[in-house]
C-alpha cells in the first residue's frame, strides 16, 4: 500500500451530510488534495461510498467502519470485500460511537491488513492507545471521548503523550489527534505539537458555513506542513 503521508486532514461527516449534498463537499476537499498534494481522508455513510469514490480523483474515500466478516452469511453486517469493490481505501474501527469488543476490533484489523484497507483505530485513553498500538494500525485516533464535539482539543501533554506512546509500541502507526477541532487555528496546534494528522465534524458540519470551514482547515494543514518541513 502506498505510504501515508503526514501531516493528513481527515473529513468525517457522520450522519450530518449524505447524498448530493455530501458529493459537493467531497468534490471540494478532492481539489483541495490535488492542489496542495496532500493526503485527506474522506469519510461517508456506506450507501455514498461508491459515489464519493466515482466522482472524485484523489480522496482516500473512507468507511466509517467495516465487521471482520467472509464473503457469507452476515446478513446486516458491512463486507470488507465489497468496500473493496467499492472504491474504498481506509476504515474507521472503534470509534466512540461504534466501539467494538477487543475480539472483533482484532479481526478487522486484521481483515484490513489482508485486503489492503487503511485501518483508523479509535482510542480515548492513553491507556487504550498503548493497547490498541499493539495491533499496528496505519492510524490511531487519539482522542478523549469527553472532548469528542465540545471545540476543545486535547492539551499538548496529552497530544505528545500518545504520540511518543504510539512511535514506541508501533513506529509505522500514525497518530490523529482530532477530538475537539473546531477551527484553523486548532488544526496548526495540533500539528505543531507532533500530532501526524487531524480532522473534524461537528467542527466543519454545525459550522455556520461548512465548506468555507473545511477549505480553512485544509489550507491549515498545508501552512502546519510548512512550518514543520
Amino acid at each position: 500500500m502506498k505510504k501515508i503521508r503526514a501531516p493528513f486532514f481527515t473529513v468525517n461527516p457522520k450522519s450530518y451530510l449524505y447524498g448530493t449534498e455530501l458529493l459537493v463537499m467531497a468534490r471540494k476537499a478532492d481539489a483541495l488534495a490535488i492542489e496542495h498534494d496532500i493526503d485527506i481522508f474522506f469519510t461517508a455513510q456506506h450507501v455514498d461510498l461508491r459515489l464519493i469514490r466515482e466522482n472524485t480523483e484523489r480522496l482516500i474515500v473512507t468507511a466509517q467502519h467495516v465487521d471482520p466478516i467472509t464473503v457469507g452469511r452476515g446478513m446486516g453486517h458491512i463486507l470488507p470485500e465489497a468496500l473493496i469493490d467499492a472504491g474504498v481505501g481506509a476504515v474507521f474501527l472503534n470509534h466512540a460511537e461504534r466501539p467494538l469488543p477487543l475480539s472483533q476490533l482484532v479481526s478487522a484489523v486484521k481483515r484490513c491488513k489482508e485486503l489492503g484497507l487503511y485501518s483508523i483505530v479509535c482510542a480515548d485513553s492513553l491507556l487504550d492507545a498503548k493497547a490498541i498500538a499493539k495491533l499496528e494500525p496505519d492510524v490511531m485516533v487519539c482522542e478523549p471521548t469527553e472532548l469528542i464535539g465540545t471545540g476543545k482539543t486535547a492539551d499538548k501533554e496529552y497530544i505528545l503523550s500518545t504520540q511518543a506512546a504510539i512511535a514506541d509500541i508501533s513506529p509505522e502507526t500514525l497518530g490523529l489527534q482530532a477530538a475537539g477541532i473546531s477551527s484553523a487555528k486548532d488544526v496548526e496546534y495540533v500539528i505543531r505539537n507532533g500530532a501526524h494528522g487531524t480532522g473534524a465534524t461537528s467542527g466543519i458540519f454545525a459550522a455556520v458555513d461548512p465548506m468555507a470551514t473545511m477549505v480553512e482547515m485544509i489550507e491549515a494543514v498545508v501552512k502546519g506542513r510548512n512550518l514543520i518541513s
